[in-house]
């Protein structure tokens, strides 16, 4: 059988949509779109207003929100079966790795700790997890995930971002050493 042109590209063409659908593919494509996100410009920051949030610490303490009240504090809200943030996890791993002394970190998931648990020895991750207890503030609230806020030390929202991001980024890492300076 002769194969012409349109035949092979119609051929690649499916090979592709068909990593791309491909859970580990579509993780790596992910990642590699993935940038930095910025931070909101100053005019456009919200300050949080609401911090009576109970979390319930799946691999650490469970916290009142207000205990983060005058610290910098990095939020993300993800799951295990979301492919965005599988994609984001590896360079959240390694922010928070620098940053842990430093920014508080609150990742949210509001799956069993069975199931992050084995996902985290899978990807020898280590993030402080919780599940929630309360309602969210609603300038905490989205309606997809991934999504990513960093808070000043004044309640500012500094970064709002849905969707995947390079969080180990010079940019990031920036904006956090500004932000843990700061008084």
């Amino acid at each position: 059988m002769k194969l012409n042109r349109k035949t092979v590209s119609n051929i690649v063409f499916m090979i592709l949509i068909g990593l791309m659908l491909y859970p580990p593919t579509k993780v790596y494509f992910i990642r590699l779109i993935s940038f930095a996100p910025a931070a909101i410009v100053e005019e456009n920051r919200e300050v949080l207003d609401d911090y009576n949030w109970k979390l319930k610490g799946l691999n650490t303490e469970t916290i009142d929100f207000n205990s983060v009240k005058n610290k910098v504090v990095f939020v993300n809200f993800w799951a295990t079966w979301c492919p965005p943030c599988v994609a984001e996890m590896p360079s959240i791993q390694k922010l928070y790795d620098a940053y842990k002394d430093k920014v508080d970190f609150v990742f949210i998931s509001n799956e069993d700790w069975s199931t992050i648990e084995t996902f985290y020895k899978d990807k020898n991750y280590n993030l402080p997890t919780y599940n929630l207890l309360s309602k969210v503030p609603k300038q905490l609230e989205s309606s997809s995930i991934p999504a990513t806020f960093i808070i000043d030390k004044n309640g500012t929202i500094v970064v709002d971002k849905k969707g995947p991001a390079n969080w180990n980024s010079e940019k990031i890492r920036k904006l956090l050493d500004e932000l843990t300076v700061q008084n």
